[in-house]
């Protein structure tokens, strides 16, 4: 059987985030489909899907949906292997629906989506997180800006299983393994001199020039600007070999390093 094609028809856009967390932005209400799109999601990559949490974001939608509808959308999900967890910040009508389906509102993600004449999310107080949320792959320009100049951050031990090590407005450089079920973050590049195993997630303020580099690709996910791919999406000759990856025209490419 040939795999779903994941393109520009989607009815759901997925951006990978913080450690545990996706957003999905809603470009077609059509329950069904977007079921569909997830269930098959969870069955090519169980580990990093399956009952990951979800934050529902309608803001690229005409208007609102219905309390009836959304509530379907979040059962859907909830059928589907995901757990929906929150809304998007949007309108006062999004937040009475969040309301009415008994979901919190997360103000900071519509911030890194909609350019600067959009309604501000900056009034709204911002949730505490551990890493930045994911970008799209048209940020607003504040959320497409380099790393600054300071040094990048260097961690010479592995990170293993469970850690979670992010490099804020900085190259991230690895002197050892990213083991299996670890994350490694940064607004600008990331260089790992070990095996990569876990998840990579560059440029995660929207810089879509980061670069991803390993000396041994077994990546779980890899992702630049919140576009991503799981290793199921790779060449299967680049497993295992010394790769870089980066994004051209809104797709991860990857090639190996000579």
């Amino acid at each position: 059987m040939a795999a779903t094609s994941f393109d520009y028809e989607q009815a759901g856009e997925l951006k990978i985030g913080q450690v545990g967390i996706a957003n999905l932005r809603v470009r077609t209400l059509d329950v069904d489909k977007l079921a569909a799109e997830m269930r098959e999601r969870v069955a090519r990559a169980p580990k990093l899907f399956e009952r990951a949490a979800v934050i529902v974001d309608f803001g690229a939608l005409p208007g609102t949906p219905d309390v009836a509808t959304a509530r379907g959308l979040v059962e859907a999900l909830r059928e589907a292997g995901v757990l929906p967890v929150a809304l998007a910040y949007g309108s006062s009508e999004n937040e009475q629906l969040a309301i009415a389906l008994g979901l919190p509102l997360l103000a900071k993600f519509r911030a890194q989506y909609e350019p600067s004449s959009a309604a501000p999310a900056a009034s709204a107080p911002a949730p505490a997180r551990a890493a930045p949320e994911p970008a799209p792959a048209k940020a607003a320009a504040p959320a497409q800006r380099a790393p600054s100049g300071d040094p990048g951050l260097v961690h010479a031990t592995p990170v293993r299983s469970g850690q979670q090590v992010y490099a804020e407005q900085r190259d991230l450089t690895v002197l050892a393994t990213v083991g299996a079920g670890a994350e490694v973050i940064a607004d600008g590049s990331i260089h790992i001199y070990g095996a990569l195993r876990g998840r990579a997630l560059a440029g995660a303020q929207g810089f879509e020039q980061a670069r991803i580099f390993c000396r041994e690709f077994h990546a779980e996910l890899v992702a630049i600007a919140g576009h991503y791919k799981v290793l199921e999406d790779m060449p299967a000759a680049m497993r295992g070999k010394p790769v870089q990856i980066w994004l051209e025209k809104g797709q991860l490419q990857v090639a190996a390093l000579d």
